[in-house]
């Protein structure tokens, strides 16, 4: 475990990775490359459907800077600017997007032994404010995330969230949509390279429950399998393996148990680094 809590992102993650992360039923390919002086060159495709996407991002790290920019498929640019530990525990990252004027952004966060802080602002005339705090320590913490509009002077989200986490286990709570929706997510390593996490979720507008269940275990250093189900029959299951290092071979499925006579989805993802 790390020092300090974490920012409000942290809170749940490790459950929320293992019951998502990965898991898709789309095609995608992925392949980075390195220039002589160091600048990494990502480019991406996704198939989804009959749709096609893909991306090229550029990365360029100088000292304690990272510039990436990143061009699609629809000519927009992405351009993040991060600044790491100007001054210990501080990170500063610059984002927007061409052509949209309105889009850029700049986050601040601070990592501290008992707290973590991150606050942005939009770079136009009546930004969208974000704050969350993260006060506690690695074993026990207590959050708050909330963003206002001054254009219409309300506040767009509001969330809470608690967490607990020891040697194996990791227990979350989290209040979330403007408090309609209440997560307790769990995590825990039962035993050597086998890990379990359950997300149960409630809607109070809509007094509906949202139950997950899923595993993931390490066959050997290099292969990871995963499975997960929920209340609504939706099954899924995946294996990931490292053929080499940083390069994955992801293949995936899921079935609607409820519905065996659709046909099973499958999805398949390729990362190739040198």
């Amino acid at each position: 475990m790390g020092k300090g809590p974490g920012l409000y992102s942290d809170i749940g993650k490790k459950a929320r990775d293992l019951l998502y992360k990965d898991y898709q039923t789309d095609h995608k390919f992925t392949i980075t490359t390195y220039s002589p002086t160091g600048v990494a060159i990502t480019s991406s495709g996704s198939k989804k459907g009959d749709f096609f996407v893909a991306d090229v991002n550029t990365q360029l790290k100088n000292k304690n800077i990272t510039t990436d920019i990143k061009v699609d498929t629809n000519s927009n640019l992405f351009t993040t600017i991060t600044v790491n530990e100007p001054v210990p525990g501080l990170k500063t990252i610059l984002n927007f997007r061409v052509p949209d004027q309105r889009s850029g952004k700049l986050e601040i966060q601070y990592l501290h032994d008992y707290a973590g802080i991150s606050t942005s602002v939009g770079l136009t005339a009546n930004p969208i404010v974000s704050f969350s705090t993260v006060l506690g320590t690695n074993s026990l913490a207590l959050g708050t995330d909330v963003s206002f509009d001054s254009k219409t002077g309300t506040f767009t989200k509001y969330n809470a969230g608690l967490s607990f986490i020891n040697s194996d286990l990791i227990a979350a709570l989290t209040l979330n949509d403007k408090g309609d929706t209440l997560s307790a997510s769990y995590y825990q390593n039962t035993k050597p390279n086998t890990f379990i996490g359950v997300e149960v979720t409630h809607s109070f507008s809509t007094n509906m429950n949202t139950i997950i269940v899923g595993t993931q275990h390490q066959l050997d250093p290099l292969t990871t399998v995963k499975a997960r189900m929920n209340n609504f029959g939706k099954a899924s299951a995946l294996i990931q393996h490292e053929w080499r290092p940083k390069s994955l071979f992801t293949l995936s499925g899921e079935l609607d148990t409820k519905s065996v006579d659709k046909s099973p989805k499958f999805g398949l993802a390729l990362a190739l680094k040198p």
